[in-house]
């Protein structure tokens, strides 16, 4: 055998350990998440007002699943560990006098959004970056009378009486591009420090808006995500890497969103006419939270506190409770 080829031959031989060992460090395994956020997770009295109720089902691919839409993945995210995922989103808005068959003008109108989301991720050692598409839609058929008024009988609450008011059936479609960076600060008392600075905009039918925002965390395992998941809000999405015994941490931060339009304010886009409020432009917002990983699974829980959306929105700062679980299969 010639040298050259010898040598090659060689060298593959010897990198062959390293291919598999690179192989294997891939996240082959998938994610199941349930969220539920509501305004009376946070309140000692139990009240529905403004984004009273988010539910979010979903499940993310493990690594490399998605050959098919990899350039696509490359050219927008850039390069990276690609997954793919599919969400079933329902949000519930309702105004603060939820006892009126008939709420004031002033007050927000209720609204029940149903959405479908496919998204695609890629993922380095300090960025993730995300694109999804979503598709639903708003108004009675998203059954957010049912499913508020029908939880209120289970547990034995009166229901809500303005759903008749509700804005009317639309198409929802949108786009939404999001990016999470981890960024080290060295560690405190022998815990990891870190900060998650992140961007994101959306552009559709329900919402159009930018969103920026930073937390800051301390515990251990800080690598293994990029923070606590949100709905409807740019958060640290459903992946989480495996790790041996438990890992945790806690964490405080600051948002603010710039809103064009969110058709939950606005009223409908496409009937006439239509129950409205006046939005406003800015919004911003502050949360804290826990999160603790358990082999193949996590917990978390963040509380948010929010200014205000319109004009007249009563009651100072919205709070609501935020609590998800993701596992591994």
């Amino acid at each position: 055998m010639p040298r050259i080829p010898r040598l090659l031959l060689l060298a593959s031989v010897a990198a062959l350990p390293v291919g598999l060992a690179a192989a294997a460090s891939s996240d082959q395994v998938g994610i199941w998440s349930l969220q539920g956020e509501n305004s009376s997770i946070s309140s000692a009295k139990v009240t529905d007002r403004y984004y009273t109720n988010g539910i979010h089902v979903g499940w993310t691919s493990g690594e490399g699943a998605a050959p098919v839409a990899a350039g696509l993945g490359r050219a927008v995210l850039g390069e990276g560990a690609q997954r793919v995922s599919v969400s079933i989103d329902q949000q519930l808005y309702t105004p603060f006098d939820t006892a009126s068959v008939k709420p004031s003008a002033k007050d927000r109108p209720y609204a029940g959004v149903l959405l479908a989301n496919f998204g695609q991720s890629v993922e380095t050692a300090t960025s993730r970056g995300t694109l999804s598409l979503t598709l639903g839609v708003m108004g009675p058929s998203a059954q957010g009378e049912q499913v508020q008024n029908g939880f209120h009988d289970l547990i034995g609450q009166k229901g809500n009486k303005g759903w008749g008011s509700q804005l009317r059936d639309e198409p929802v479609i949108g786009f939404t591009s999001s990016r999470v960076w981890r960024v080290p600060a060295g560690s405190l008392l022998g815990l990891e420090v870190d900060a998650v600075p992140g961007l994101a905009a959306s552009l559709g039918t329900l919402r159009v808006a930018a969103e920026g925002g930073v937390n800051l965390r301390i515990g251990s395992g800080l690598a293994r995500d990029f923070g606590a998941p949100r709905i409807r809000a740019l958060g640290g999405g459903d992946v989480f890497r495996g790790g041996e015994g438990m890992d945790w941490y806690i964490f405080a931060g600051l948002g603010g969103q710039a809103v064009a339009r969110d058709v939950t304010l606005d009223g409908n886009s496409f009937r006439s006419p239509t129950r409205s409020v006046k939005r406003d432009t800015l919004v911003g917002q502050g949360q804290f939270g826990a999160a603790v990983m358990v082999y193949g699974a996590r917990l978390t829980y963040t509380h948010v506190l929010q200014s205000q959306e319109f004009r007249d929105q009563k009651g100072g700062l919205h709070q609501f409770g935020s609590l998800a679980l993701s596992m591994r299969f």
